[in-house]
């Protein structure tokens, strides 16, 4: 019933820009925390950058001065853009929801990102 959905990913080049998008569908209530990770082959799943309600946003070291989180509340949707991508960039990325009252995590099925060098 509760779904996220990516949308925004593809192929790009070193350098160049990508945006991601992140919608919720379904009866949900709160979404407190919303955040994009990512995944490339053989490799551990990692946070890029999460965003609370209030607006806490944090990212990681190799995400800070190249990508922007954002999200709108009414909506429960979120946005990443991502500048001066590099091959290191590339990976599956995730869109991810928390509901802390239920401590529930919600995650939608991911979108490919691939930088060439």
């Amino acid at each position: 019933q509760v779904q996220l959905v990516e949308s925004g990913g593809g192929l790009v080049q070193a350098g160049g820009s990508l945006n991601l998008s992140c919608a919720v569908l379904g009866n949900i209530l709160n979404i407190d925390i919303m955040g994009w990770y990512r995944q490339a082959p053989g490799k551990q799943r990692e946070l890029v950058a999460s965003v609370t309600r209030s607006g806490t946003i944090t990212y990681r070291d190799s995400a800070k001065g190249r990508f922007t989180i954002s999200r709108d509340n009414a909506k429960n949707s979120m946005l990443l853009q991502m500048n001066s991508l590099q091959p290191d960039d590339t990976a599956v990325y995730y869109c991810q929801g928390t509901i802390v009252r239920t401590l529930r995590d919600y995650w939608g099925q991911g979108t490919q990102v691939t930088v060439s060098s």
